[in-house]
């Protein structure tokens, strides 16, 4: 019935400035991008990072509301990572620090940073 997660849906502050980070930082490729003309839509674009589809949707007027970090609701996506060390060396020369870890839980290491517009990414290495 239910196969796998499709995409992950994000409006950012700044369209352009988030696929960039996406795609220059984190090495997401730009997979299909389109202007919508379903108001308040303007434009999307899907990022694809291996099977995981980012869908980035650029809205007339963008208002981001900060939840709190630990309430009830959807928290963050994950990347995995194949080097927990080698990930944050490459993020900290891009001037991105950690907000959280590296921390050890059961058997996997994890580190949390945000994007450009303040979202939490977990970085998570098996």
């Amino acid at each position: 019935m239910f196969k796998r997660i499709d995409h992950i849906e994000i409006i950012p502050t700044d369209f352009e400035r988030s696929i960039a980070f996406y795609t220059d930082i984190l090495g997401f490729s730009v997979k299909q991008k389109m202007t919508v003309t379903a108001a308040p839509l303007e434009e999307i674009a899907y990022l694809a990072l291996g099977d995981t589809v980012l869908e980035l949707m650029r809205v007339k007027d963008p208002t981001i509301t900060a939840a709190e970090p630990w309430g009830t609701g959807y928290r963050m996506m994950a990347l995995e990572v194949e080097d927990m060390d080698a990930a944050l060396a490459y993020l900290s020369d891009k001037g991105i620090t950690p907000t959280w870890g590296p921390v050890t839980l059961g058997p996997s290491k994890r580190a949390e940073i945000h994007d450009c517009d303040g979202f939490p990414i977990e970085l998570r290495q098996w």
